[in-house]
């Protein structure tokens, strides 16, 4: 089942450079949500808190509170978390493993008791990768092309079955095609994972969120239904950002 997401004055620094500045933002369950922002905005380290990976770095200090319904999330212990809100990276990361493996690889490692075939299958379909993929699925993922490679990826974050999946630009080094097909398998996440999508094509924001977040020099500057404010934003930062006169 999806999961709310509910982050209250949230800060983030790196030493002394406070990145994310007092964010509040309500993510509701099941709904695509799109970051956007310019580069260095705090939109990567916004979403790296979410399943506690920016606390990895050295020096990185949080306060404020996240909540995954109604749960705090510094009270959960992070290799759990991880497991409830997977994360799919700009570059595609797939191990020199066969495609199959690399879907089954969190499952393997965590010992879940599940039907291996049903797994791949289901992953790959919701990654809309399924079609491309079946008739392979013992060769290597080194084989695939990059967006081939980025969809695996997302099947074998899907395969732990989370409840929120978060994606740092995931189509920065795509093709046009490449993007539209993992477009398309963020479209069929829809209802079944809460998906939190950062990037800097503003088309494809409209494209595949439902809510969007502008955020701007740490702080979060407007929040609402995607195509009201790409037709009708409240702040005039936001109207210059998605027209393009800056970032």
């Amino acid at each position: 089942m999806p999961s709310r997401i509910d982050i209250e004055n949230l800060r983030v620094a790196y030493g002394s450079n406070e990145v994310v500045k007092g964010v509040s933002l309500h993510v509701a369950a099941g709904q695509p949500t799109a970051l956007i922002g310019p580069s260095g905005c705090g939109k990567t380290t916004l979403i790296r808190t979410l399943n506690r990976l920016a606390e990895l770095t050295p020096g990185c200090t949080t306060s404020g509170r996240i909540l995954i319904d109604n749960e705090d999330i510094m009270g959960v212990d992070p290799v759990a978390l991880r497991r409830r809100v997977g994360m799919v990276f700009q570059r595609p990361n797939p191990f020199p493993k066969s495609i199959r493996e690399n879907v089954l690889y969190g499952i393997r490692a965590s010992k879940m008791k599940v039907d291996h075939d049903e797994v791949v299958e289901t992953s790959l379909k919701h990654a809309a990768l399924w079609d491309e993929v079946k008739d392979r699925l013992k060769s290597s993922a080194m084989e695939l092309s990059l967006g081939q490679q980025q969809r695996l990826c997302m099947a074998r974050t899907i395969a732990m079955n989370p409840q929120v999946i978060l994606m740092d630009e995931p189509a920065a080094s795509l093709d046009p095609l490449s993007t539209s097909k993992l477009e398309e398998s963020i479209a069929r996440m829809k209802g079944e994972y809460t998906v939190v999508v950062v990037t800097h094509n503003m088309q494809q924001a409209l494209r595949v969120s439902d809510y969007t977040a502008f955020i701007y020099l740490g702080e979060l500057v407007e929040y609402g239904d995607t195509k009201q404010m790409f037709e009708r934003p409240e702040k005039e930062e936001t109207a210059n950002y998605i027209a393009g006169k800056f970032g």
